[in-house]
């Protein structure tokens, strides 16, 4: 019988592992907790938000640049339209002895005495001499502006 007892003693399980190695919360340790777990490395919150304000700033300035750049376009667009307006007040200001039409090209030109002429005559067709001082070679538009194909350097402000 004595035997037996022996035998029901030894029976008991006994847990190789120690309670004071093992974490009770193994997921919030700082590092991994068994020998095939992942690394974790604390972050450089500073070195993440550094990252994250320098893309917002180029990002940023690229579409700044791209609004200054839709900016420059429309200032262009303005002042040709504004330069359409200015020959165009001179044009019909002008001396015209013919009825201009739609998308023909014409020439305005200023006389000796200031006034200013429209006519169907280029500035190369004249000959040696022109009688009269080129200002700017237009075509007529469909609204009754005229677009200016070439300038001379007089008409230019």
């Amino acid at each position: 019988m004595a035997e037996e007892k022996k035998e029901q003693v030894d029976d008991t399980f006994v847990n190789p592992i120690r309670l004071d190695d093992v974490a009770e919360n193994p997921h919030l340790l700082p590092y991994a907790h068994t020998r095939g777990g992942f690394v974790i490395k604390p972050e450089d919150k500073g070195k993440i938000k550094g990252r994250a304000v320098s893309s917002m700033y180029q990002q940023t300035d690229m579409q700044l640049d791209q609004i200054r750049q839709q900016m420059e376009l429309l200032a262009k667009q303005a002042r040709y339209i504004q330069d359409r307006v200015e020959i165009s007040e001179f044009i019909y200001h002008a001396e015209i002895n013919f009825e201009p039409l739609i998308g023909k090209i014409y020439h305005l030109y200023e006389r000796n005495n200031g006034k200013h002429t429209l006519s169907m005559v280029g500035p190369r067709e004249w000959g040696p001499k022109s009688p009269l001082i080129f200002i700017a070679t237009v075509k007529l538009l469909a609204d009754h502006t005229w677009e200016i194909l070439e300038k001379s350097a007089e008409f230019q402000n």
